[in-house]
């Protein structure tokens, strides 16, 4: 896609998303935990600061698995997915890491909305 296309779709998902929870559209933090809680399967509930960081990193995980990066090594004890980088993720600008990354969100969400 290009940023024209994903900018737009990213705006169509915020508005989507924003209807959903009655909120205000999300930044790319409230998709990453979303994703991220999404992964868990273990939502809603609370969750301690360090685990919505843990949330955030499973969702970069497993965007970034669609591009090959990362690979899903398995579940703990407490069923929470651990990913192994498989392929160092190249140094990509911020205006960069934003597009890829709304870009990446855009497809999990499509492919959560068609299975």
């Amino acid at each position: 896609m290009k940023p024209a296309e994903i900018n737009l779709r990213w705006a169509a998902l915020q508005s989507h998303i924003a209807l959903e929870f009655d909120h205000e559209k999300p930044d790319l933090k409230v998709m990453l935990f979303l994703i991220g809680v999404q992964e868990l399967g273990k939502g809603p509930k609370k969750f301690s600061k360090r685990q919505k960081e843990e949330l955030m990193h499973i969702a970069n995980c497993r965007l970034f698995s669609a591009l090959g990066f990362y690979e899903l090594e398995g579940l703990d004890q407490d069923g929470w997915p651990h990913w192994k980088l498989v392929k160092p993720i190249p140094a990509y600008t911020l205006p960069e890491q934003e597009m890829i990354l709304k870009s990446l969100i855009i497809h999990y969400f499509d492919d959560l909305l068609t299975h």
